[in-house]
């Protein structure tokens, strides 16, 4: 009976390491050389943005911030949702309306 509870816990710290310990989104990609202890920040007017608004380029406005989301087009669980807003505001559609209007409400 012992031999059971120490393998079943065995096999859960296992499972719990799989959730815990995340994923390189890299993908054998370099990260690039920034100087600083993150990312570069710029700012893009809504008329450059609104230029990104393609399956191939697509960039989206989370929260007044700027995402290329390009690589994640295929692979969103909502199919072409994603596309819905291309090159524009996607906050309410992330968050939804009531999350984004108290998220905006807040800020």
């Amino acid at each position: 009976m012992e031999v059971i509870v120490i393998i079943s816990v065995v096999i859960l710290l296992a499972l719990g390491a799989l959730f815990v310990i995340p994923k390189s989104q890299n993908k054998g990609k370099s990260k690039g050389t920034d100087s600083g202890a993150g990312m570069t920040s710029r700012s893009f007017t809504k008329e450059e943005i609104s230029k990104h608004n393609t399956r191939k380029d697509c960039w989206i406005i989370i929260k007044d911030k700027v995402y290329d989301v390009t690589p994640y087009v295929e692979e969103h669980p909502g199919g072409d949702a994603i596309l819905n807003n291309a090159g524009g505001d996607s906050t309410e559609g992330f968050f939804g309306f009531v999350t984004s209007y108290i998220a905006s409400y807040t800020s």
